[in-house]
């Protein structure tokens, strides 16, 4: 790779975890753009995830220094993933990719209008959860689809965690980003015993990461729902509309 390549990497990954932290999606940029740059789809899988990890224990850092922390709930969440990303670290489905990103652009849809919905007052740190073991049960879920593609799962998390869990945006991303820094770490190691890691291009790429997932968290906590609730509606649009037509 020559040096603008790395440097788009790194300009790439600040965008991506900005986008990540506050609603999802980035990794439909950056492992496309890897792949354009010569990596095979399992490397551009797996060199994304050494990114994806700094970006969140970043994320996670900068909300528990402004006062967003809820570690019990936070670690039984992402413990639940566990099984589930391990088996979908290992698993390759086999599906025509024109069907599979159809399939991915109808699942956002759905978690932009669970968001959009709005259902009253969202709960705050100190009140309890309406469906905790509901939100634990799909956190297994989450895992498998988060081990196996990635890509994406931060709509789906916070659909869920949204629903479910009656939290506001805020609080829905602090959680998110624990969860997917927990799960990270196994996902990392299936792929990096395999030799499916570019720890260089990975490396680059976690830089803007981390920095755009500082940005993000920043914007996260000073914007509030209505500042999330619009960036997750533009980001789930333009990607619902690029994976439908491309």
């Amino acid at each position: 790779m020559h040096i603008w390549q790395y440097a788009m990497l790194v300009g790439l990954g600040g965008i991506a975890g900005f986008m990540n932290v506050l609603a999802g999606g980035g990794s439909l940029m950056t492992m496309p753009v890897m792949i354009f740059l010569g990596m095979s789809p399992a490397m551009a899988n797996g060199t994304n995830r050494v990114a994806i990890m700094a970006q969140n224990v970043v994320a996670v850092g900068n909300f528990r220094r402004k006062g967003f922390s809820d570690f019990k709930l936070s670690l039984t969440l992402a413990l639940c993933t566990l099984p589930g990303v391990v088996i979908g670290s290992f698993v390759a489905v086999q599906m025509n990719p024109v069907w599979f990103k159809r399939i991915l652009a109808v699942v956002m849809v759905g978690a932009l209008l669970m968001i959009l919905r709005g259902s009253g007052g969202r709960r705050g740190a100190g009140d309890k959860p309406v469906h905790t073991v509901w939100a634990h049960v799909g956190m297994v879920f989450v895992g498998f689809y988060g081990g196996f593609i990635q890509a994406g799962v931060g709509f789906i998390l916070m659909a869920v965690l949204y629903d479910l869990l009656q939290l506001d945006l805020v609080r829905v991303n602090m959680h998110k980003v624990f969860i997917v820094g927990v799960y990270m770490v196994p996902s990392l190691l299936v792929f990096a015993l395999s030799g499916e890691v570019d720890w260089l291009a990975g490396s680059l790429l976690a830089a803007g990461n981390a920095a755009g997932a500082w940005a993000g968290s920043n914007v996260a906590v000073k914007g509030g729902d209505r500042v999330i609730r619009i960036v997750f509606a533009i980001a789930v649009v333009a990607m619902a509309v690029k994976l439908a037509v491309g």
